[in-house]
């Protein structure tokens, strides 16, 4: 049984000195609702600023038409090339998968491989595994919560490598950061009892 348990545990994608880690990206339900929201609204806004401007019915609900163009057709006008403009933008972003990616820690090489999808390319960075001094959780509650894992580097700026979006539940954060911590012999930081 305990010979079960400790295949359990062991995370997908990791081998004796080889650990895996797939980031998720931008393609998430939350990012498709909010993108059809906005498509929805920045087209009903441009829709009825033009019914208001030609004096013709192009929405099946309400009467647009009767609006005056000035003020009240210009600012619906406005809001609606905005809304469909930041619609794009997401709806690009979901395309691509921005922020799409993987962590390979490879103890054979030594080396440290980070990869992750721009908006208009790849960006991939190598790092020695010597130069990882500790994983560092970073926890911050309040109106803007970060849960997030982080590497301490030497002589570097601390690196994320978690996923990007809402914050991660605690009991999960920890164990992939202890997980990590093991796997690299290296301090765990940023948990307090």
């Amino acid at each position: 049984m305990t010979a079960d348990l400790k295949e359990s545990q062991k995370p997908e994608g990791s081998s004796e000195s080889c650990l895996e880690q797939i980031v998720n990206g931008s393609k998430k339900t939350s990012n498709y609702i909010v993108a059809a929201m906005l498509t929805i609204g920045g087209v009903g806004f441009s829709l009825a600023a033009l019914s208001s401007y030609l004096g013709k019915d192009f929405l099946p609900l309400g009467n647009p038409s009767t609006l005056i163009f000035v003020p009240q057709g210009l600012f619906m006008g406005f809001y609606g090339v905005l809304g469909t403009f930041v619609a794009t933008y997401l709806w690009a972003l979901i395309r691509v998968d921005y922020g799409s990616g993987f962590n390979r820690f490879d103890k054979a090489k030594g080396l440290l491989y980070v990869s992750r999808q721009g908006f208009l390319k790849n960006i991939s960075i190598e790092i020695p595994l010597a130069d990882v001094q500790a994983v560092k959780l970073e926890i911050r509650e309040g109106f803007n919560p970060r849960r997030r894992i982080t590497l301490r580097l030497q002589g570097r700026k601390d690196l994320p490598i978690s996923d990007v979006g809402g914050p991660q539940p605690l009991l999960k954060l920890e164990k992939e950061g202890a997980e990590l911590a093991r796997f690299l012999s290296v301090n765990l930081e940023g948990l307090s009892a």
